[in-house]
């Protein structure tokens, strides 16, 4: 049995709440899956990183949305760098479901993206 673990943000809690809904309904039943909640995008990779050892696959769910200073920028960057280094350095899948948005319309209207992330996961470990 694969054994998946889920890291949400939930600093939108709305947006986290789709996004792990539709991951959810696109993962085979005869898969464990355990979901830990941060606060918020940045303690994705780090929650990641202490589970490594203990799960097949990943998926990070969370959203960034756009303001007025570059912090967007530094965070939306540092946690797609981190998620694929620890992807490539652990050899596991990680499906990132983490939306990058310019505003909340945006971000509702992607809340089903988590699904995506999920048939990611999937299709790379059913490649194995």
């Amino acid at each position: 049995m694969k054994k998946i673990l889920i890291v949400t943000a939930d600093y939108y809690k709305d947006i986290s709440l789709g996004l792990l809904s539709s991951a959810k309904k696109n993962l085979p039943r005869n898969f464990k899956v355990k979901i830990i909640k941060v606060p918020g995008v940045f303690e994705i990779p780090v929650t990641i990183s202490k589970n490594i050892k203990k799960f097949d696959a990943f998926i990070a769910l969370g959203c960034v949305i756009k303001g007025q200073t570059p912090h967007f920028n530094f965070i939306s960057q540092a946690s797609t760098n981190a998620i694929m280094d620890i992807a490539i350095n652990s050899k596991k899948p990680i499906g990132n479901g983490i939306l990058t948005c310019l505003n909340m319309k945006q971000a509702k209207a992607r809340k089903k993206k988590g699904a995506e992330a999920a048939k990611a996961v999937v299709s790379v470990i059913n490649q194995e």
